[in-house]
């Protein structure tokens, strides 16, 4: 089993540390710490590096307020990262280069957001080769310097060494985020040893050059600016992220604020998410004395691992089942307080954290369907969920063996754009992209809890269904959604998830990873004599030369 919790004591490829406003990462990957048998040879990572990275990246917005600038740098002589460790994606099974990728993109599009959102800037100093997937770490920083020595260089050789494609964002942050001409984007990624100095900088590929002498103090400059232009605040204390608890069995996943029971039987995952037991904080200081204990980020926190462990643990769970519990008012009470305190840091911290749980949703590849059912409390952001799967029925009235009132779901102003999808619109805006009126329409229902049949009237469920319907019509779909083929289901689900206009984030989700998930399968890459195997060899790879 890959285990996503992790701790800095623990860490074996990181460093992290902090000094004043600043914050510094610094890449130093144990040869012998990776996942399977391989070694991880000049800074080279697979998905236990990028697990330790998710987390610092997660500790620095949470635990250090303080920190306005974050620098990316390697502890290796002349290194900064080779990259993806070859070897551990030639041994991996489909899915798990998948799903690698997958995460290894989420968490620099987490970078970016922490860059955009949360005056927590990235600056990444390459100090000599950045190859595959370490030039494409350093892209998703804010700012990149590169040392000015002769032989550093970025490179983005997946295409003639390996016969894949760069497979963190890599070609569309080129082109989209720092406006490379495709030409020259083009060079790049058909030249093995990559572009070096100052062509590297009139390409824009890198942002500035500073000559081995001069490289520390160059960087150190860059840092105290860009920290010094943060608005977090200059001091803490901020939230330190406990050991999050789970408990797993045969047939369960347990955390504080949600269970995850797994039906292998039917293929299904249930995700219950228990709503909160207390009142809010008066206001975001008495938030951060609650720390972990604050139930938007604890629930957030099982959310977010029980969504990466499924995914990667869990293969044949084809359909996740979202349903509620709790007190309507307390979980009104205390999404009025994320909107109320959104300025405060921590708050804001919580709502970007939610953000990310919900894009996990969106790019998870499982079936997603919200049950509304008495005694549920899908309201605000957790409303958010039931919008973001791709069916969503409830209950009409209550059952008559039970003592939970009708369900309602209540829009907040949360769901009007706090909470944007990949494609920068709100799910609400998404839902009915072409259609004005109904969007309109729906707006105006926000702060009214809204009974089944209002609920699908406003097009905000999908069916309403009376009890007598209720168990046989749930068996179908779900019975139904585990009949079909999970290729074409995953390929059905990615295609509606994302109405409306195109963004780097689905340009990479939508485009980028559906090719290379292409590649992939394809013999080219991962056949016997494919390039993935055949690297490092000696033996050239036999490719079928045949454009499909």
């Amino acid at each position: 089993m890959i285990d996503f919790r992790t701790h800095p004591d623990r860490y074996r490829h990181w460093r992290l540390s902090v000094d004043g406003r600043v914050g510094h990462l610094a890449l130093d990957v144990d040869e012998d710490g990776g996942l399977g048998p391989y070694e991880l040879k000049l800074n080279s990572y697979d998905l236990g590096v990028d697990i330790e990275l998710y987390d610092a990246v997660q500790r620095l917005r949470f635990e250090h307020p303080e920190v306005g600038a974050v620098l990316i740098e390697s502890l290796k002589d002349r290194v900064f990262c080779a990259g993806a460790n070859i070897s551990m994606l030639a041994q991996s099974t489909h899915a798990l280069k998948v799903n690698f990728c997958k995460f290894t993109n989420e968490t620099r599009n987490g970078i970016e957001d922490a860059s955009t959102f949360s005056g927590q800037r990235y600056v990444a100093a390459i100090n000599g080769t950045a190859a595959g997937g370490g030039y494409e770490l350093a892209l998703a920083c804010d700012h990149i310097i590169l040392i000015d020595d002769g032989s550093a260089s970025v490179a983005l050789p997946e295409v003639p060494l390996l016969a894949v494609l760069p497979g963190t964002g890599g070609l569309t942050r080129l082109v989209d985020k720092r406006g490379v001409r495709r030409d020259l984007a083009d060079v790049l990624c058909t030249t093995e040893e990559g572009v070096k100095g100052t062509r590297a900088m009139d390409w824009g590929l890198v942002d500035e050059l500073a000559p081995g002498s001069r490289f520390d103090d160059v960087v150190a400059a860059r840092l105290e600016h860009i920290a010094a232009e943060s608005d977090r605040p200059g001091t803490g204390p901020g939230v330190v992220l406990e050991e999050l608890e789970r408990t797993i069995t045969e047939d369960a996943v347990v955390y504080p604020w949600l269970r995850v029971e797994l039906d292998r039987g039917q293929r299904i995952a249930r995700l219950v998410i228990e709503g909160p037991a207390d009142p809010p904080p008066t206001d975001g200081d008495a938030a951060v004395e609650l720390g972990t204990g604050f139930w938007p980020l604890a629930m957030t926190r099982a959310l977010d691992d029980a969504l990466l462990h499924l995914r990667v643990n869990e293969l044949e769970l084809g359909t996740l089942v979202f349903t509620t519990t709790g007190d309507r008012q307390l979980m009104a009470a205390h999404d009025a307080f994320l909107t109320e305190h959104a300025h405060h840091w921590l708050v804001r911290e919580i709502i970007l954290y939610i953000k990310r749980t919900l894009k996990r949703v969106d790019v998870t590849s499982r079936s997603t369907i919200a049950l509304v059912e008495p005694g549920s409390c899908f309201t605000g952001f957790l409303a958010d969920l039931a919008l973001a799967t791709d069916r969503a029925y409830m209950v009409e009235g209550t059952f008559s063996e039970s003592d939970h009132p009708a369900p309602t779901l209540t829009l907040t102003e949360m769901n009007l754009g706090a909470l944007p999808m990949g494609n920068g619109l709100s799910r609400l805006s998404t839902r009915f992209w072409g259609n004005q009126e109904d969007l309109e329409a729906a707006v105006a229902l926000a702060g009214v809890p809204l009974d089944a049949a209002a609920a699908e009237e406003a097009g905000l469920v999908t069916f309403a269904l009376d009890e007598i319907d209720w168990e046989d019509e749930i068996r179908i779909v779900l019975e139904e959604r585990a009949s079909f083929s999970p290729d074409s289901l995953t390929g059905m689900e990615a295609n509606l998830r994302f109405a409306g206009p195109e963004t780097m984030e689905t340009k990479i989700f939508g485009r980028l990873s559906a090719w290379q998930n292409w590649v992939f399968h394809r013999s080219n890459a991962s056949g016997e004599d494919g390039a993935l195997r055949r690297y490092g060899t000696g033996m050239r790879p036999d490719f079928d030369r045949e454009r499909v």
